[in-house]
């Protein structure tokens, strides 16, 4: 399966899913870590990997050799407060961490921890390396920046004061290629789904995120998270990292449409 996955359904309690490739109970095997980093090249985690790059037949399981590559990194996703205009929020929040491991046969994907009680646990394992290659682009175009994401579109933006550049062709397709200010950004995600909000009518109905009652996926409700800085880096938990995924669905951002989808045309 050449997707990546957001939806509610793959942040859970202990549950490791593999985009196709393993069941959801897989990460019975992986125990918290004291942090992102060793969650993600424990022993178990590598023995996983191997099996998630060996799952089309494109590498043995045996000769995979994964390896994690470089520090994790937080992910930003567009904060359902933002769009709220409430004050003090900013464009985005860190809702989990991601690390890039690849294999020998230059496979590359990305891994998903969360902090629980216990230490930081990997939840899901996604092709390719998106969360890192972006927030490493980010860097080099805007020193200093917040990357983000706007699922729905699968966009990818970096935000310094108030400056919003685009990082990839979907970011640059909604708000240009010299990119625009932060107050028309918020305009444009207001447009887009300022009345598709938790507790909206939209919402209500459970159709949320393009995952209507008959996919059995119900948008969970989302906790309460206070306005943080724009470069705060709050501890993501199991439990705020399907909040926020809950609050993104309600805003309709993970629609099926855009389930992590993966395009030649961003590889670059």
């Amino acid at each position: 399966m050449n997707a990546r996955a957001t939806g509610a359904g793959l942040l859970t309690t202990a549950a490791l899913v593999l985009l196709g490739a393993l069941p959801a109970d897989a990460a019975e095997a992986l125990p918290p870590a004291p942090t992102p980093e060793q969650a993600a090249s424990a022993p178990g985690t590598l023995d996983t990997l191997s099996r998630f790059f060996a799952r089309d037949g494109a590498v043995a399981r045996s000769a995979a050799a994964p390896r994690v590559e470089g520090g994790s990194v937080p992910v930003r996703i567009l904060s359902p407060d933002f769009v709220a205009g409430k004050a003090g929020a900013p464009v985005a929040r860190v809702e989990f961490r991601a690390s890039r491991a690849v294999s020998s046969d230059g496979q590359k994907a990305s891994l998903w921890t969360v902090k629980q009680a216990g230490g930081w646990q990997v939840v899901n394992i996604a092709t390719g390396d998106d969360e890192i290659r972006y927030t490493e682009q980010g860097g080099r175009v805007l020193p200093g920046g917040l990357v983000f994401r706007e699922p729905q579109i699968d966009a990818w933006y970096v935000q310094k004061g108030a400056k919003v550049l685009p990082l990839d062709e979907d970011a640059i397709r909604a708000v240009g290629r010299n990119g625009t200010s932060l107050t028309a950004y918020r305009e444009r995600v207001v447009r887009a789904y300022g009345d598709k909000l938790p507790g909206s009518a939209y919402a209500k109905k459970g159709v949320a995120g393009g995952y209507g009652p008959q996919a059995g996926v119900p948008a969970p409700a989302p906790a309460p998270r206070p306005a943080a800085a724009a470069h705060a880096e709050p501890a993501v938990t199991v439990a705020s990292a399907t909040a926020g995924v809950g609050a993104a669905l309600a805003l309709v951002l993970m629609s099926a449409a855009a389930v992590r989808r993966r395009r030649g045309a961003k590889e670059g």
